[in-house]
């Protein structure tokens, strides 16, 4: 009897534990409700730390780390972190010390962060190819570390991927710079977002990357991020470099969509931004004393929108084939958009802007809306092919040096014909504040600017500053409201 009792208690322990556990599990029962954690960069595992006086044969904890990032990040699994602690890492070898970490999982993402307030420094020499290669990972978050080279050393790359495509990678408070190559180097990848990092004095350009062979870059953010100075320095000195163009921001075509958000691209020996994807949105951004190009788009669906854009040519005064904004397809009937952009140039002798040059006969949309284009130099007025078909509202024209305003096909427009557009576009000084040419300049508007109070209503809910327009129908021309 005793036994029969004590296997009775012993089977009602073992129905219990089950049913607890199975409630715990990862089972949804009925009326629980599920959270939906797909979008967010989840890590939930393990986290273990490197340090410049750890060891190898340590269990990677906080007490006893390891002493090599690479080696750390070979270790990692989804949902692991790895704390790069502060202080320097030679990166010499190309098999030993690359970061070559795992991919994390939609639900576990991988994270290798520097040390929260000890950001450390990983340093490249020996021609090295690059500091972390992501070709073919997901799920990767990089944060706070800085890359650049040893002593003047030849390094070659920041970060790459251009083995094979790569997906859902997050590069943040990243501090890349003085590389021989590109501080950025992918060609596939999708889902990237590139979150407040400076990323200058690059070789070969900020951010970049070869022509991809599947879609390119695909839903890109690169937000609150510094991408200039590319080819001012390049294997010790102050260049320039060996590629002719180095760019802030320069990809290949692409699907996108591509989102550049609150971002400065100054002082690239090449273009800021030259993007041949698809679907480019720049927007509250200033792009300042590009040696080339401003900024050139050359995809369908592409916008500029709360943007400054100024210096062309950085204080050379020679005379160059290079716009402040560029627009060139051989899609027919791409559409492209000017909102509330403010451009200004110095030097002169070629168009402000000029869309569809080298493709006259293919028909392109085109808006511009509220903007400001001021070309104080001489022979600058703006080129649209007789292919464009355009929609051009409340926006203020001025080159006092320039014989036409506009060039549309075989039609010429002075300072008093621009009126004939009609749609309530003007002539005038637009009286920045401090207008520049290869240093900082001020392009608010001074008080009596005949840009205040006159812009469309269909303009953006705030300026690039971010402060709010005003409700109704008085908004200003540019990027600045008053």
């Amino acid at each position: 009897m005793r036994k029969l009792l004590a296997w009775a208690i012993v089977l009602i322990i073992l129905i219990s534990f089950f049913a607890f556990s199975s409630f715990f599990s990862g089972e949804k029962k009925e009326g629980q409700e599920a959270k939906d954690t797909s979008s967010l960069p989840i890590s939930k595992g393990s986290t273990y730390y490197v340090s410049p006086d750890g060891s190898n044969s340590n269990p990677g904890t906080l007490k006893n780390p390891w002493a090599k990032p690479s080696y750390g990040a070979k270790r990692l699994k989804p949902g692991n972190t790895l704390i790069i602690r502060g202080g320097r890492y030679l990166l010499s070898d190309f098999e030993e010390d690359v970061i070559r970490p795992a991919s994390g999982t939609s639900k576990a993402w991988i994270t290798i962060k520097g040390e929260d307030g000890k950001q450390p420094t990983l340093l490249g020499k020996n021609n090295l190819l690059t500091a972390i290669d992501l070709s073919g990972k997901h799920h990767l978050r990089i944060e706070n570390l800085e890359i650049t080279n040893d002593k003047g050393a030849s390094f070659r790359d920041g970060i790459e991927a251009t083995g094979s495509k790569a997906n859902h990678l997050i590069l943040k408070d990243l501090n890349v710079h003085h590389v021989d190559e590109f501080g950025v180097n992918l060609a596939d990848v999708n889902d990237l977002k590139i979150i407040n990092s400076k990323i200058t004095y690059c070789g070969f350009g900020a951010v970049g990357g070869p022509e991809g062979k599947d879609g390119g870059w695909t839903n890109i953010l690169i937000k609150g991020s510094n991408l200039s100075y590319s080819g001012h320095y390049y294997q010790g000195k102050g260049g320039p470099s060996a590629y002719d163009r180095p760019d802030g921001f320069g990809i290949e075509p692409s699907n996108g969509p591509i989102e550049i958000a609150n971002t400065i691209a100054e002082h690239n020996r090449g273009d800021g931004i030259d993007s041949k994807s698809k679907n480019t949105y720049i927007h509250h951004s200033i792009v300042a004393n590009n040696f080339a190009d401003g900024i050139k788009l050359w995809g369908t669906g592409s916008k500029v929108e709360n943007t400054l854009i100024y210096g062309r040519g950085d204080n050379d005064s020679q005379t160059t084939p290079w716009s402040s904004i560029v627009i060139g397809t051989e899609d027919k009937d791409a559409d492209f958009q000017i909102i509330n952009t403010t451009v200004d140039d110095l030097l002169g002798g070629n168009y402000i802007m000029h869309v569809q040059y080298d493709n006259l006969d293919t028909p392109i949309n085109l808006t511009i809306r509220n903007s400001i284009f001021s070309a104080r130099g001489e022979r600058s007025p703006v080129f649209l092919a007789d292919s464009v078909n355009l929609t051009m509202q409340n926006n203020l024209f001025f080159m006092p040096k320039s014989e036409n305003v506009l060039v549309y096909g075989n039609k010429n427009f002075t300072s008093s014909q621009i009126l004939k557009l009609k749609s309530a576009n003007k002539y005038g000084n637009p009286l920045f504040v401090k207008p520049s040419s290869g240093k900082k300049g001020d392009y608010h508007l001074k008080s009596k600017s005949p840009a205040i109070d006159v812009g469309s209503s269909k303009a953006p809910s705030d300026d690039l500053d971010g402060n709010k327009r005003p409700k109704g129908e008085r908004f200003d021309i540019g990027a600045y409201e008053k």
